[in-house]
């Protein structure tokens, strides 16, 4: 530590001076100059301690920690009923669904389960048009949501749209045009 301190204050000084043949002359000066207050020595001492007087250090250091609120610590119309909630939600259940469907696709052979294009079509195909069109809005709609709020969160991370009117329009964009595109795929397709 001492000697990269006396490095760099040479480096430095040779920076600010024209280097000459006496420069290597200066070092032990240099080296006497530094400031010794400076050197942190630090000596640690450890003692054997049993199970619970662990334990209960642990407990104490935990209780020190700072503790990261939940959701509701916050206000509801900014966190549960905004679009950043409900992207996390909507990706979960995006991303539950489509493991669960791609396990069950691996082990339908092995179980007997037929969930083959053909099966999945013909079974829509005998579905009442309400039903269906429930079906495929409960699938759309957070497609749909997820994307339009992820370029919201693109445009945030350019840092633009950071002002609370700016973040409640932007809120209320996206679901609107989440809303148009489910509604349009699911009664245009």
């Amino acid at each position: 530590m001492n000697t990269q301190r006396v490095g760099l204050r040479a480096l430095r000084q040779a920076a600010l001076k024209k280097p000459n043949a006496l420069f290597f002359e200066n070092l032990p000066r240099l080296a006497l100059s530094t400031n010794a207050a400076n050197l942190q020595i630090r000596s640690a001492s450890t003692q054997k301690l049993s199970e619970t007087d662990a334990q209960s250090l642990l407990a104490a250091q935990r209780r020190q920690r700072p503790v990261s609120p939940h959701l509701t610590a916050y206000d509801y119309r900014q966190t549960w009923f905004g679009a950043s909630i409900w992207t996390r939600i909507t990706g979960q259940s995006l991303s539950v669904s489509l493991y669960a469907f791609s396990l069950a696709y691996l082990v339908a052979p092995l179980t007997g389960w037929h969930i083959e294009s053909a099966t999945l079509a013909s079974t829509a195909a005998s579905l009442s048009p309400a039903v269906l069109a429930g079906l495929k809005t409960i699938v759309a709609w957070p497609f749909f949501f997820h994307f339009a709020n992820g370029f919201r969160h693109l445009t945030w991370d350019m840092t633009y749209g950071f002002k609370k009117a700016t973040i409640q329009q932007t809120s209320y964009t996206v679901l609107g045009a989440s809303l148009v595109a489910t509604l349009g795929a699911v009664f245009l397709l």
